[in-house]
């Protein structure tokens, strides 16, 4: 029958009243339909009185011996098919999600974390293929605006917000480190002092950006200030700026992405690098996740890592 997969709906008020209707209808007789129903005639009697008493109509007529359904029984009946109809394909949908046969996605990454998110939600559809995944890049104020107003299921931060109406998981390290040109008089030396860096052009993320509020709060803390020689939206146009000699720069290890490749890009020795940092999944607190958002939370803890910082070892 087609109510055998949607049990779950048929406790509580409106529906149960109906199912009783339904087999009263269908078998022409209270007794039959209460013993298919395995309750007693009483409280079959009483559910299909109470359902008639909502509808506001007499649903039943008594001719001699036998039951007979008026004509708003009759239009009532045919309506019970659609419902059981409508609550049968969508538990078959509801099943599909729970399992992960189907199910929507949606992420939105800061622009540095779309070196490795890709690979990560790539290799999850891979493994769920029925699920439809979006990415959405941005930088940190569009993500921020979008978080405010739930616009993706998850989100992705390497500089979280602080606020207490947001949730906030550790996914991987985000090491920070110093990119210069590998011909810079700096290359190669060790144990740079800071101040020695705080010297040099630099060129920085435009406001708004987390990478720049951490290279921002790194100078403060040393009471110094970086002498900004430009400042560019990208973090490619921040790559194409080291290796025009421009300046160096402070960025995400993952900046270099995840393939190897041959760059004039370096990474100098200054102290107190690599900063260790991390990239987090961010959502608004009391959001009720997703079946495929809630998914992808577990896959990533458990593959992030090998996924995004296997690749950066090989380099």
């Amino acid at each position: 029958m087609l109510q055998s997969n949607i049990r779950r709906y048929l406790k509580h008020g409106t529906l149960p009243q109906l199912r009783v209707f339904e087999a009263s209808a269908r078998l022409g007789s209270f007794t039959r339909a209460a013993q298919e129903l395995h309750m007693a005639q009483s409280t079959a009697s009483v559910q299909i009185k109470k359902l008639a008493e909502t509808v506001g109509l007499p649903l039943f007529e008594q001719v001699g011996k036998r039951c007979y359904l008026t004509d708003a029984g009759q239009r009532l009946y045919m309506g019970c098919h659609d419902v059981f109809r409508a609550l049968s394909t969508l538990e078959e949908t509801l099943t599909d999600m729970r399992g992960l046969a189907s199910g929507h996605l949606r992420l939105a990454v800061s622009s540095t974390g779309k070196y490795f998110a890709p690979r990560l939600l790539g290799a999850f559809v891979q493994r769920h293929p029925g699920v439809d995944a979006s990415l959405q890049i941005h930088n940190r104020s569009t993500l921020l605006e979008r978080l405010a107003n739930n616009e993706d299921d998850l989100y992705i931060f390497a500089d979280p917000p602080g606020k207490q109406d947001v949730v906030t998981q550790v996914i991987l390290p985000n090491p920070l480190v110093v990119f210069a040109r590998d011909d810079h008089p700096l290359a190669g030396v060790k144990d740079i002092a800071f101040e020695r860096l705080a010297e040099e052009p630099f060129l920085m993320r435009e406001p708004g950006s987390g990478t720049r509020m951490l290279a921002t709060r790194l100078f403060e803390q040393r009471g110094l200030a970086p002498k900004i020689r430009m400042e560019l939206s990208t973090n490619e146009a921040i790559k194409e700026a080291i290796l025009a000699g421009l300046g160096v720069s402070i960025m995400s290890r993952h900046t270099l992405g995840l393939e190897p490749e041959h760059s004039r890009l370096v990474c100098l020795d200054v102290e107190g690098f690599p900063l260790e940092n991390h990239w987090h999944f961010v959502y608004p607190a009391g959001k009720q996740l997703s079946v495929a958002a809630r998914a992808f939370l577990d896959f990533a803890r458990v593959e992030a890592r090998g996924l995004a910082l296997g690749s950066l070892a090989q380099r």
